[in-house]
């Protein structure tokens, strides 16, 4: 059981699916996680298995804990082992705060924040078998400025960014390097679940002072820094990767 495994939470995907198929490709086995997109989970594991990798398809919602512990137990049985964690599932209610109910506060939160916690519990477990491990989560501009009806999904996307500090902290004793990414808008499949989408694209094109959006691989390029070795001092962090629009705010 010496070859090393990562799993990627949401990877049917978008900026998962990307991530899998980049590990895949630096010769990682993968464990795929999805919640509904069962179609789409296979063909990215068709396109792991065609790159020579071995591949693990596991539906769970990682916003309930009972959910999570089976997935880990399915990953320990499989592999034995978990090099890699990349939480980058999510989900959320986009409403005015006036429309917000304590469903839509649960639901949002279980899934970005909460998951977080309960999956680093797990993945910590089995990382420590084989003397450490890496683990990032993506987040949102949300967390630290105003977004038009972000509230919740901002809101966890913070608890993320806060959990990843004590995270990082905890976890250092067992050799678990934690940090996470912070995306400016990428034109995703999430982003159509945005009600402003139009309004937020125009502006990422036409404000940007990189002259450009932020791409998938942009946000794929600094996950894979933060899962490599030169970047192993740094703890606790979340990197912006937004072309710089956030500093004009």
């Amino acid at each position: 059981m010496t070859q090393k495994v990562a799993l990627i939470t949401g990877s049917s995907r978008g900026i998962g699916k990307a991530t899998a198929l980049r590990l895949a490709q630096e010769g990682y086995d993968i464990v795929i996680n999805y919640a509904r997109s069962k179609s789409s989970a296979l063909k990215v594991a068709e396109e792991i298995e065609a790159l020579g990798r071995k591949v693990l398809v596991v539906k769970a919602n990682v916003g309930d804990v009972s959910k999570i512990k089976a997935m880990f137990q399915q990953i320990d049985e499989e592999f034995g082992r978990l090099d890699i964690f990349v939480n980058n599932a999510a989900s959320g209610v986009q409403r005015p705060i006036m429309e917000l109910e304590e469903n839509h506060w649960d639901w949002t939160l279980n899934i970005n924040s909460k998951a977080l916690l309960f999956c680093a519990q797990e993945a910590a477990k089995l990382m420590e078998k084989n003397g450490g491990g890496k683990i990032v989560s993506i987040s949102s501009l949300g967390s630290i400025r105003y977004l038009e009806n972000y509230t919740v999904v901002g809101v966890s996307k913070a608890a993320l960014e806060a959990l990843t500090r004590y995270l990082a902290v905890e976890l250092a004793p067992k050799n678990i390097v934690v940090n996470a990414v912070s995306g400016g808008a990428v034109d995703t499949e999430a982003l159509t679940h945005f009600p402003n989408r139009e309004e937020l694209l125009q502006e990422a094109k036409e404000k940007t002072p990189a002259g450009r959006m932020v791409e998938i691989e942009d946000m794929v390029n600094c996950i894979m820094f933060l899962l490599g070795e030169e970047s192993s001092m740094i703890r606790g962090q979340t990197i912006i990767v937004d072309g710089g629009i956030s500093l004009l705010v």
